[in-house]
């Protein structure tokens, strides 16, 4: 039993050179004639003895290892630094493979940094939510005497009005214990409270947990809880869950039971029981495909009756982009709700949403989700259904959102992919002093008196004008410069120039070309700066 895990640690130790008999220095001509050589010696099937077969493959194994990595130039400068342990790291595949051992080590830093938090998240889980809400009604509602007599020379008055904060975090005890700290904190109007809540839970087995929850407020009052899930046959599974809160108006018990079911590979079926203050019982069908997402639910209580009819689709397209609608009605009116979500980044994904209720008027509703962390913004903007405020509330978000995506998103992710390859073009040219852009600037030059309104209209690109050097030239055509990559323009319909600051053969130059004409530098007849 022990040989296996003698082989193991035999195998982490094994230095790849000495594995291949060749020297650290070795090229890769020395390098394929040994892997050559070894494979032909260990091939399993030269062996027929068993043990000698298993051997032979073990050792046939480690020697490809070895070869796959020393010939690789990248794995071989990660090997010669960190060893084994450096090539476990993940992320070295997306990074760029030119890189000197001082860089690589950064690099290597760098990415154990990120496993680190990567493993502390796992464990903790964090997840929070921060909503701040909006009050724009004066944007719409407020009629023309109120105009005069508003202060502040009739401005519309619009406030935050309500916030709500809430984070949890987890902390694994053992294998099959979790402990949850929750808390939040509301304010509505001036007036609000908060609340904290410790829960364990218990993994019994693979087909259900149980949890206990504890929770204390100052509004409420102290709860205690419990909660057991369980998976009653592969395709159905059912929650119980009972509370009691001790409330300034006495005991206030509850409980409720949810079944669900999967009626086929895309489509679930839910059954919600609930008792207590706001006993009901809800009803929902929920199919999620590949291209959409459909929602129907019924729900019958003392309180809130309402069916709810929602349908969203999704985009095949590398940004997630979705967009949805959904219609409820109920004892408390009707709700039309209609949105877009999308992608921005990696780890961030932005969606807008407005809703038309009668009678709570028009709502605009911005949410940012960030890994575990979510944002809300909803804006209030009128308690009427008032036409402007829904053209407002649809086109508006979308006409901010692509400018901001064409004039900042889009030329500050291109110089970003630029920098690489302007550090590789910089270090080329000045190995022989050749062309490198100093400093570059792109829109509408004024005064020197007006130094304020010269950098509201010009934008730095030297990066993106660094990044079309070749051969220690730099060759612009007969086109407006702002469609170049990462340039966009700063004032629109207004005339613009290029003006550039750059070193050639040692000395510096500068240049002004208008912003149609076409450009080829270095020229001799540009001003020189001594």
């Amino acid at each position: 039993m022990a040989a296996p895990l003698d082989d193991d640690i035999e195998s982490n130790n094994q230095d790849f050179y000495s594995l291949l008999n060749v020297r650290k220095e070795a090229t890769a001509e020395e390098l394929k004639a040994s892997y050559r050589r070894l494979c032909m010696l260990y091939h399993p099937d030269k062996h027929r003895d068993p043990e000698l077969k298993r051997q032979a493959e073990q050792l046939f194994n480690q020697v490809h290892q070895a070869y796959e990595v020393l010939s690789d130039a990248h794995s071989r400068a990660i090997y010669d630094i960190f060893g084994k342990k450096g090539l476990e790291v993940e992320g070295w595949e997306v990074v760029e493979r030119k890189r000197t051992p001082a860089e690589i080590r950064e690099e290597y830093e760098r990415l154990q940094r990120e496993r680190e938090e990567r493993r502390l998240q796992q464990r903790t889980n964090p997840k929070g939510t921060i909503s701040v809400g909006v009050d724009a009604t004066d944007l719409f509602d407020r009629y023309d005497e109120d105009f005069e007599e508003m202060p502040g020379g009739g401005f519309p008055h619009i406030e935050i009005n309500k916030m709500h904060i809430s984070q949890s975090i987890e902390a694994p005890l053992t294998n099959s214990d979790t402990a949850v700290l929750s808390g939040s904190l509301s304010t509505h109007n001036g007036n609000g409270g908060g609340n904290i809540n410790m829960t364990v839970r218990r993994v019994m087995s693979a087909k259900g947990w149980g949890e206990v929850e504890f929770g204390a407020g100052d509004i409420l009052g102290p709860l205690i809880g419990l909660k057991v899930f369980r998976n009653v046959t592969p395709r159905c599974f059912m929650t119980a869950q009972c509370g009691l809160q001790f409330s300034p108006r006495g005991l206030r018990p509850s409980c409720s039971l949810m079944t669900a079911r999967h009626l086929d590979q895309n489509t679930m079926g839910y059954l919600q029981w609930r008792w207590g203050p706001n006993s009901a019982m809800t009803t929902s069908l929920v199919r999620d495909t590949k291209s959409s997402h459909f929602t129907l639910a019924l729900q019958l209580g003392v309180a809130h009756s309402y069916l709810m009819m929602s349908y969203q689709y999704k985009f095949q397209d590398e940004d997630q982009t979705k967009v949805k609608g959904s219609v409820k009605t109920g004892w408390f009116g009707t709700v039309v709700e209609y949105g877009a979500e999308r992608k921005i980044s990696r780890h961030s994904i932005l969606s807008a949403t407005v809703s038309i209720g009668v009678p709570q008027g028009v709502t605009l509703k911005i949410k940012l989700a960030r890994a575990n962390q979510t944002y809300l913004f909803p804006v209030h903007l009128t308690d009427q259904l008032l036409p402007s405020a829904v053209f407002y509330a649809t086109v508006g978000p979308l006409l901010v959102y692509m400018a901001v995506h064409r004039l900042i998103v889009i030329p500050y992710t291109q110089v970003l992919l630029m920098q690489e390859s302007v550090r590789r073009i910089i270090e080329a040219e000045e190995s022989k002093m050749g062309l490198i852009i100093l400093n570059a600037w792109y829109g509408k030059f004024v005064s020197d008196t007006s130094q304020k309104q010269e950098k509201a209209k010009v934008i730095d690109v030297t990066v993106p004008l660094q990044c079309l050097v070749k051969d220690s030239k730099l060759i612009l055509t007969e086109a407006s410069k702002s469609g170049l990559p990462g340039f966009y323009d700063p004032c629109v319909g207004e005339e613009k120039s290029l003006k550039l600051l750059y070193q050639f053969r040692g000395v510096l130059h500068q240049v002004i070309s208008a912003d149609t004409e076409s450009l080829r530098i270095p020229k001799q007849c540009y001003h020189r700066i001594h």
